[in-house]
C-alpha cells in the first residue's frame, strides 16, 4: 500500500520502489502503473518541501536562455531596445523594467516570476 512520505527513510524506500517499477514493462492502467504514478507524485511533493530548488538569478536566467536558444547577446538588444541598455542589464548596472520583463517573457519564454526577482 502506498502511503505519504514522512521522512528520509521512507523517501529512500519510495525512490527504490519507483526505480524498480520503472525497470519493468508496465501495462498502461495496471496496478503497478498506477502505483508508479502515485509514488512519483509523493516523491515530487516530498522533494519540493525538503529539497527546494531556488529560482535562478534573473540575469543568469537570461544568459542561460540565450545560450539554449542559440541567440547572441547582440540579438538581445533587439528585444531590450538599445545596445547600451543590454550591456547595462547584463552587467547588473541597470534593472529590468516591466516592459523588458514582458518582452523577455514573450520572446524568450522566461517565466515572469524569475525575471521579477530582486537582484
Amino acid at each position: 500500500m502506498v502511503k505519504p512520505i514522512k521522512n528520509n527513510s521512507e523517501y529512500e524506500n519510495a525512490l527504490e520502489r519507483a526505480y524498480d517499477l520503472m525497470q519493468q514493462e508496465l501495462a498502461p492502467e495496471s496496478e503497478a502503473s498506477d502505483e508508479l504514478e502515485v509514488l512519483s507524485i509523493l516523491i515530487k511533493e516530498y522533494e519540493n518541501v525538503h529539497f527546494p530548488i531556488p529560482k535562478p538569478h534573473p540575469i543568469e536566467a537570461i544568459k542561460f536562455r540565450l545560450d539554449q536558444m542559440g541567440i547572441s547577446e547582440s540579438e538581445l538588444s533587439e528585444i531590450l531596445g538599445a545596445r547600451s541598455r543590454k550591456s547595462e542589464i547584463l552587467s547588473g548596472k541597470r534593472k529590468l523594467s516591466l516592459a523588458m520583463i514582458r518582452k523577455l517573457n514573450e520572446k524568450l519564454k522566461i517565466p515572469a516570476e524569475v525575471l521579477i526577482r530582486e537582484y
